[in-house]
């Protein structure tokens, strides 16, 4: 039965430079949630349908990429936008471009200078990890999140914490020295291996529909909140992990978490009202478990849209950069180039030859050609690489951020609810 334990806090009443209120004393109340192995859970007819109607849309989604734009680049700008866009939720921000531009630098020179961009990159990292990591029916293992998660904070402060679970007691909210005022305290330590050991046992089962299930796994991990930081980033991680076992979303990557930053408030009351205090089958239990379902639900069927009408854009600027470039013969380096170039908003000589597999000279001149057209836009990264950018598919990518980012889908009529780029200028 879910409830709060009432504990008390030891502060250190000599702290220097504190206030009163951070070095003090007190009680606090800590969530131990439910267990979800053999749990009830019941889905209400409209929860049901919109769960229905959120794996339809991810399932056709996954299947009819292919046929509008080559799905491995598709699969890599998304994976960015899922991983900026989880950036958001906590504080980091970061646009395409200067995130893109640290990522080639990374490639090139083996680091970048740009300190945020590392962090962001390696939120990018923990996200391949997750969805490299498992395949259709494979068992998820709490190896893969502690492996995602220690790539998550590799190169941060806390790198030594990384893929570790907690020993601490942490909390959300209040002061940052105590959790006696904080909004939610996750439960205390001792407790973690066992919930985490039930929650992976959920993620391998298969008695409930997969969004479904990725919703609950979700809410339980940042309930459990089993590590000392990176726990929002890695939690949204495990949904990619939950639809790709299940064969929902097997080639794609769905950008929930930019809808779901998009509704952080109803984000973060679902998350409370899925914290039930009591009996799990309980009227109002199920109740509150129904409405997170259901807007998790919302929040993927709406990323699709989004991720679609991209795909659509994508694929009538192929069509667009080979009418400007026409004649272009089959099977050139200029034509496999221009099938690539969606998925590589960055690229060298050298990249675009072992991308298509030809020549340095072939690929060379295929870049020239589309550097004369103006499809591609000559930069320098680091001290002296050149490298270049289609600066159309950065515009498509922040039209994505900004559709993304918008209540309505459309920051015409909705303003953004969080930074976006105003535009992709050079």
């Amino acid at each position: 039965m879910a409830k709060f334990v009432q504990l008390r806090w030891s502060g250190n009443l000599d702290g220097s430079g504190l206030s009163r209120r951070d070095r003090g004393s007190g009680t606090y109340q800590a969530y131990l949630p439910d267990p979800l192995v053999g749990r009830p859970i019941v889905l209400t007819s409209e929860t049901a349908a919109d769960v229905v109607d959120a794996e339809v849309a991810i399932a056709r989604h996954d299947t009819e990429a292919q046929a509008l734009v080559e799905t491995e680049a598709l699969s890599r700008l998304l994976l960015r936008a899922e991983a900026v866009a989880s950036s958001r939720i906590e504080g980091l921000e970061i646009g395409a471009r200067r995130l893109l531009r640290a990522e080639a630098a990374r490639q090139l020179e083996g680091e970048s200078s740009d300190v945020t961009a590392t962090e962001v990159l390696a939120n990018i990292d923990a996200m391949a990890v997750a969805t490299d990591a498992v395949r259709r029916g494979q068992p998820i293992s709490e190896d893969v999140l502690l492996e995602a998660h220690r790539r998550l904070l590799a190169g941060t402060r806390l790198a030594q914490h990384g893929g570790c679970l907690r020993d601490v007691q942490n909390w959300i909210g209040g002061s940052s020295f105590n959790p006696c005022s904080a909004a939610f305290v996750p439960p205390p330590p001792e407790y973690v291996p066992e919930l985490m050991e039930d929650l992976i046992a959920f993620c391998n089962s298969d008695d409930l529909p997969a969004v479904a299930q990725a919703a609950i796994a979700h809410a339980q991990f940042e309930t459990i909140h089993p590590f000392i930081d990176g726990n929002g980033r890695t939690g949204r991680a495990l949904i990619h992990l939950v639809l790709r076992r299940r064969g929902v979303a097997e080639r794609v990557i769905v950008p929930v978490s930019l809808v779901l930053a998009t509704w952080s408030d109803s984000y973060i009351d679902g998350l409370n009202r899925f914290r039930h205090i009591g009996a799990a089958e309980s009227a109002q239990a199920t109740d509150d478990l129904n409405t997170w379902v259901a807007r998790f639900a919302g929040a993927c069927t709406r990323a699709v849209e989004d991720a679609t009408a991209f795909e659509v854009k994508a694929a009538a600027l192929q069509r667009s950069w080979r009418d400007r470039v026409a004649p272009v013969r089959a099977n050139s380096a200029l034509d496999l180039l221009l099938d690539k170039l969606v998925g590589a908003p960055i690229l060298t000589v050298s990249a675009a030859a072992a991308l298509i597999g030809r020549s340095f000279p072939a690929a060379n001149a295929a870049v020239e050609r589309l550097t004369e057209a103006g499809i591609l836009h000559q930069l320098t990264i680091g001290r002296r690489n050149r490298a270049f950018e289609p600066p159309e598919v950065i515009t498509a990518f922040t039209a994505l951020e900004r559709r993304l980012a918008s209540p309505d889908g459309d920051t015409r009529t909705s303003d953004p609810k969080r930074p976006v780029p105003r535009h992709a200028a050079r």
